[in-house]
């Protein structure tokens, strides 16, 4: 089944905040306590970003009012909306449905997936370069993005095991305190894979698909025979004349072997070992019977 018909006949959950990390965290609450779908972030200006989520009424009843308790523990304001059933209208004019259909779509090639997530916010930009600079050089973690949501307010976000985010962020937060103003932090030990999808990555990171690479065959043609000059006169050099074999200088044959060759051979004497055959007279009259 398509991914966009599980939207069909369902309702639309908003929920508001000052915090990009904050956000997140609601966000992960609302995925967690109820079958809803993230389907994206709305960033207006000011600091305030608002988290989109579909699902069943009921479900984003239940995830909406769970966000509103997790930003109470955070202290934020929040502002929030439940619309059951939207129109198609609603959807072409505001952003949330071209987000949800990239969300539809996927996006493949994330490295750090099943990864612990950091978030950690400054207000001032130098704030949150130095802190992001502290926790790359303290655990074993990855700047993955950084994201901006105006007021001044920068979030970097890192990846990687539990225990080394959670020890980059405190280190991070001490750095953004010596430099500048910290604002709110967040630590998501186990991102579902909705969260995931929404989260910035950078461009750097993406892994984008290659073109497969097929060998191909070379018909390679057939080269004509050349006869050369050289080797015709070699031939001919070798080849039998009238007074025998032409030998090279380094193969004449020496003055022994000469005389060698021109001594007599001495022959065996034969003998004849055919028996004598009788002759018998012309005049002699045959035997007579007895």
């Amino acid at each position: 089944m398509n991914r966009l018909d599980r939207f069909t006949d369902t309702a639309l959950g908003l929920v508001s905040t000052e915090s990009f990390p904050a956000i997140v965290g609601i966000a992960d609450m609302m995925l967690k306590s109820s079958d809803v779908t993230l389907v994206g972030y709305e960033k207006t200006g000011g600091g305030f970003c608002t988290a989109v989520v579909r699902g069943g009424i009921s479900d984003v009843r239940l995830a909406v009012q769970e966000g509103i308790d997790l930003a109470a523990q955070f202290g934020q304001k929040v502002s929030t909306l439940v619309v059951p059933r939207p129109l198609a209208n609603l959807e072409a004019v505001l952003p949330i449905g071209t987000k949800l259909a990239e969300l539809a779509k996927g996006r493949h090639g994330n490295p750090f997936r099943n990864q612990a997530v950091g978030l950690l916010e400054t207000r001032g930009f130098p704030a949150m370069v130095g802190a992001a600079d502290a926790m790359l050089k303290s655990a074993d973690v990855t700047l993955t993005a950084y994201e901006t949501i105006g007021s001044g307010l920068c979030t970097a976000i890192i990846r990687g095991t539990i225990a080394n985010v959670a020890m980059a962020i405190d280190v991070g937060m001490q750095e953004a305190e010596r430099i500048g103003e910290l604002h709110s932090v967040m630590v998501i030990p186990r991102a579902l894979e909705d969260l995931d999808q929404t989260l910035p990555l950078a461009s750097c990171w993406i892994e984008e698909l290659q073109p497969l690479r097929l060998p191909i065959e070379l018909k390679e043609t057939e080269k004509e025979l050349v006869a050369l000059p050289e080797l015709q006169q070699e031939l001919q050099s070798l080849a039998p004349t009238q007074t025998g074999l032409q030998l090279p200088e380094s193969r004449q044959p020496k003055a022994e072997d000469l005389r060698e060759l021109a001594m007599p051979i001495p022959q065996e004497e034969t003998i004849d070992v055919t028996p004598p055959i009788e002759l018998k007279k012309l005049n002699q009259p045959p035997e007579e019977a007895v």
